[in-house]
């Protein structure tokens, strides 16, 4: 509850990387139906002369399935619409304490089911963030309600039911074992397909994925097996390491951020208007 309550006076990450979209305005507010209730979407528009059938990424922000503020990722839904050129859905789904899985999963899904309706989608996230766009594709696939164009996992949390790595980093055994009681409290639900995508017993027929991990973010073994995986399956992946940081892998790495950012877009972009 304090994560939520300090979130907009305490997070900081992407200040420095405010490098296109500042000039965008707003975003509105949007409003979707799903299976538990309704949700909030944020959307950034790259013109006035964009409407509902433009495409459009759906993002999901991180904060470990515990922090409520998709604001937190302001510059990139900035970046993105502005460099892309397509919509962006930023997508305030609901978070522990408040709701356990798979809330925030089936939510999230059924926003991106609801734009894709009407318009090309990508589905992408940082961190916990990119964990819910990989459960998403799935559920996509399984369902049969809509297939994204492309699946953007940044930093990717996959395997909830496994350990991470006892070497310090910003994602710490601590935080995991938060992360478990909080918002996966039921140990059985952990190596489910879409709390954890890399155990999923299938991968093929999902869509392409960009996989960005970082050296020595403890997370990144979940990367790594999971574009190894999507490759297995047939699946088109492009990856990239950034060496040498942690988890906040474009904020430690500024300069090389920019590059990064800007082949994210360009595949976004690719991806979306071909």
């Amino acid at each position: 509850m304090l994560l939520h309550a300090s979130a907009r006076f305490t997070v900081r990450y992407g200040e420095d990387l405010r490098f296109a979209g500042q000039e965008l305005p707003r975003p509105t507010r949007r409003r979707f139906e799903t299976r538990h209730g309704r949700v909030t979407a944020w959307e950034y528009r790259p013109g006035p002369e964009h409407d509902d059938t433009t495409p459009a990424l759906v993002h999901f922000h991180g904060g470990a399935w515990l922090m409520r503020y998709p604001q937190m990722d302001d510059w990139w839904c900035r970046y993105v619409a502005a460099t892309a050129g397509v919509r962006v859905l930023n997508v305030d789904f609901r978070t522990g304490p408040y709701v356990t899985y798979p809330v925030a999963q089936h939510q999230c899904h059924d926003v991106a089911a609801a734009v894709a309706a009407s318009a090309p989608v990508a589905v992408g996230g940082f961190s916990s963030g990119g964990g819910l766009a990989a459960s998403v594709a799935l559920q996509a696939r399984d369902a049969g309600s809509f297939r994204p164009r492309l699946q953007v996992l940044a930093i990717p949390a996959l395997d909830l039911a496994g350990e991470v790595p006892v070497r310090g980093g910003m994602i710490s055994p601590q935080l995991r074992g938060l992360v478990r009681r909080v918002y996966f409290p039921d140990p059985a639900t952990r190596t489910e397909p879409y709390a954890s995508p890399v155990l999923a017993p299938d991968l093929t027929g999902l869509p392409p994925a960009l996989v960005l991990v970082a050296e020595r973010d403890t997370l990144r073994p979940d990367g790594d097996r999971y574009a190894a995986r999507l490759r297995e399956a047939g699946v088109e992946v492009w990856y990239d390491l950034t060496p040498g940081v942690d988890h906040y892998f474009l904020t430690e790495d500024p300069v090389r951020a920019r590059t990064t950012m800007a082949e994210m877009a360009r595949r976004i972009r690719a991806a979306l208007h071909d």
